[in-house]
C-alpha cells in the first residue's frame, strides 16, 4: 500500500488506511456513563440505522460498480523507469470516507468478498493498458485470495504480471491453507508481497511464513528516514534481509521528499513508490495508451542520478 501526507483529494489511497489519531485515553479512575434503559434503546436503535445505512450504501456500490481505480507507478531507483503499479480504489458516494473505511464495513456485514472483487476486476480490466513488463499489483485479503470467485478471475489473466499484496493488517489464521493456496497461484506465475513491513509484528510473521518475493517497506519507515539514523539502521537491516536472507526485491513506500529518495537509494533500496515518483492517476479509456508519467523528467530524480553517477 503506499499511503502519502493526504489531502482532500488524495485522503484515497487504498483499502488499507491510517489508524486514526488523537483518541484520548479513558483514565483508570474514570467509569463510561451509565445509559438509563431509554438511552441504551435509542443507541441502540440509531446503531441500526447506521448499520442498515452502510449495508444499502455498499450493495449499491457493488451492483452499480461506482468506484475508480486510480494507480501509483512503482519506480525502479537505478534508472527510474516505472516497473509496476498498485491499483489503487476511490469511492465517490456520500458520506465520503477513505477506502479503507468501506472495505472494513463491508467485511463486517459479510460483503467483503464482493466489493473487493468489484474492485479487483476493475484494476484488472486495465492490464492490458500497461506498459509492456510492467506488474500490476492488487490489494486483497485473505478471505478473498482462498475464494473460488478470486481463483476464476485470474484464470484469464496474465498471471506473471499480477502480484498479489497482504498488508500487515491482515490476519492469517492458518498460514499451511493460505500458503497452499498462494503456491498454487504462484505455480503459475502469480507474485505476492507483504505490505507495510516495519511497522508491526504481523508483518514479519507473513515474511517468515509465506517467503514473499516482495517486500514493502512502510510509510512510517520512509517518512523522514534521511532525518532519523535510526530509521536508517532498521531500513538497513530490512533491506539485508529481504535482499540477502531471502532473495526478494524491496519496495520503499511513502517517498515524498528528494532526501528521503537520496538515502534510501543511499542505502541500496531497488525500488521505490511515492509522490515525488508519481501521484496516483486514471487511466484512459481503452483505446488509448496508460497514462502513466514515467518519472525520468522529475528534476530531483534526474538530480540524484547525476550525483552518483560522480
Amino acid at each position: 500500500m503506499s499511503t502519502n501526507s493526504p489531502t482532500s483529494r488524495d485522503l484515497f489511497i487504498s483499502r488499507k488506511g491510517i489508524l486514526p489519531r488523537g483518541k484520548s485515553l479513558v483514565r483508570p479512575a474514570q467509569r463510561p456513563p451509565v445509559l438509563s434503559a431509554r438511552q441504551s434503546k435509542h443507541e441502540r436503535l440509531r446503531l441500526e440505522q447506521l448499520r442498515e445505512e452502510r449495508d444499502r450504501l455498499i450493495r449499491l456500490t457493488i451492483a452499480h460498480r461506482s468506484l475508480e481505480t486510480h494507480f501509483q507507478p512503482i519506480i525502479d531507483l537505478k534508472s527510474g523507469v516505472a516497473v509496476g503499479t498498485e491499483a489503487l480504489s476511490r469511492f465517490a458516494s456520500e458520506p465520503i470516507r477513505p477506502p479503507d473505511i468501506w472495505f472494513a464495513e463491508a467485511a463486517d456485514l459479510g460483503l467483503g468478498v464482493e466489493l473487493e472483487q468489484i474492485a479487483l476486476d476493475s484494476a484488472l480490466e486495465q492490464l492490458n493498458h500497461l506498459p509492456t513488463g510492467m506488474y500490476l499489483s492488487l490489494n486483497a485479503s485473505v478471505e478473498t485470495i482462498m475464494s473460488d470467485q478470486f481463483k476464476a478471475t485470474l484464470d484469464d489473466a496474465p498471471a506473471e504480471r499480477i502480484v498479489l499484496e497482504l498488508t500487515e493488517h491482515t490476519p492469517v489464521t492458518d498460514y499451511a491453507a493460505f500458503a497452499a493456496s498462494i503456491d498454487r497461484l504462484r505455480s503459475r506465475g502469480v507474485r505476492l508481497a507483504v505490505d507495510d513491513a516495519g511497522s508491526g509484528f504481523s508483518s514479519f510473521s507473513h515474511i517468515l511464513n509465506l517467503r514473499p518475493d516482495i517486500i514493502k517497506l512502510d510509510i512510517a519507515l520512509t517518512r523522514g528516514i534521511d532525518k532519523d539514523p535510526a530509521r536508517q539502521a532498521l531500513g538497513r537491516a530490512l533491506l539485508n534481509f529481504g535482499l540477502e536472507t531471502f532473495r526478494t526485491t524491496i519496495v520503499a513506500e511513502g517517498i515524498e521528499t528528494k532526501g528521503e529518495l537520496e538515502t534510501l537509494r543511499s542505502l541500496g533500496c531497488p525500488s521505490g513508490q511515492g509522490f515525488i515518483l508519481g501521484r496516483p492517476s486514471r487511466a484512459m479509456n481503452r483505446r488509448q495508451a496508460f497514462p502513466l508519467q514515467l518519472p525520468r523528467p522529475v528534476p530531483e530524480l534526474e538530480l540524484v542520478l547525476e550525483l552518483l553517477a560522480r
